[in-house]
């Protein structure tokens, strides 16, 4: 669903049974913002929060080898004392170009890049066994 908590949110959460929310975010504050608001709206209709994946987390130098946070960093410490400070988060999707070029291409970038298949694997492997248990 696109950010926000208006009607379209809402009207999903009363129409389709949901077993579990994965909230997407970015590092800025007013993804984060946004992310907040959605957990409170997803709370407040007793939807289950399974956890939260931060886009664009970093930027891995090919140069250096270093990860660069360029929107700055520490998701857990921006959610802490929030409606999500007891949520997990499941992952984060690094800065790649080649995920932009993959999806204009149509295909995706799991099926050609190990390090994002990787990160892919441990969302669903956090996801999967909440969604068992629900």
């Amino acid at each position: 669903m696109p950010p926000g908590t208006g009607d379209t949110q809402l009207s999903v959460t009363q129409e389709i049974p949901i077993q579990g929310v994965v909230l997407v975010t970015t590092p800025q504050s007013v993804a984060v913002a946004d992310c907040i608001k959605g957990a409170e709206m997803f709370r407040k209709v007793e939807v289950p929060i399974v956890g939260v994946v931060e886009n664009m987390s970093y930027y891995m130098c090919k140069d250096c080898g270093k990860k660069h946070h360029l929107f700055g960093s520490n998701l857990q410490e921006k959610l802490k004392g929030e409606a999500l400070r007891d949520v997990r988060i499941l992952g984060e999707l690094p800065i790649k170009p080649e995920i932009s070029e993959n999806c204009d291409s149509g295909t995706p970038s799991v099926i050609l890049d190990s390090d994002i298949s990787d990160i892919f694997d441990q969302i669903v492997d956090s996801v999967v066994p909440f969604l068992e248990l629900h």
